[in-house]
């Protein structure tokens, strides 16, 4: 399966961006996906997954402001970005966990990851 993440981009602290991460070579529906993020100089963290049920679980961080969802008729997920931070500044990644068992929030737990887009939030 290969991911693509888009929608990135400059915003003003305060505004929005939606991500999206499309998947192809394999249909998604069934499998777990998360978003993860890597500001400079920071280690990669863990920011949202969604099951396959629709349920999703957020970072601390990121609780009331995104909002991840999928469609599957597109074999898309997304990333909504709500009142955007400084802080919130980094690469974003999606990726896909194939295996057996959910998706979780580490990063070893997924088997497939997108290449990224930079969201840049200044203040």
């Amino acid at each position: 399966v290969q991911l693509q993440a888009s929608g990135g981009g400059l915003v003003q602290a305060g505004g929005s961006l939606r991500l999206s991460c499309a998947a192809s070579g394999r249909t998604i529906s069934s499998y777990g996906m998360g978003w993860f993020r890597q500001a400079p100089g920071k280690e990669r963290e863990f920011v949202a997954v969604i099951w396959r049920s629709g349920g999703t679980y957020y970072a601390d961080s990121v609780k009331g402001r995104f909002t991840c969802s999928r469609d599957n008729a597109k074999n898309t997920v997304y990333l909504q970005m709500n009142s955007l931070k400084f802080e919130d500044t980094a690469v974003y990644y999606c990726a896909v966990r194939e295996r057996m068992g959910p998706a979780n929030t580490l990063g070893t737990s997924y088997d497939y990851w997108g290449q990224g887009t930079l969201v840049t939030v200044s203040s």
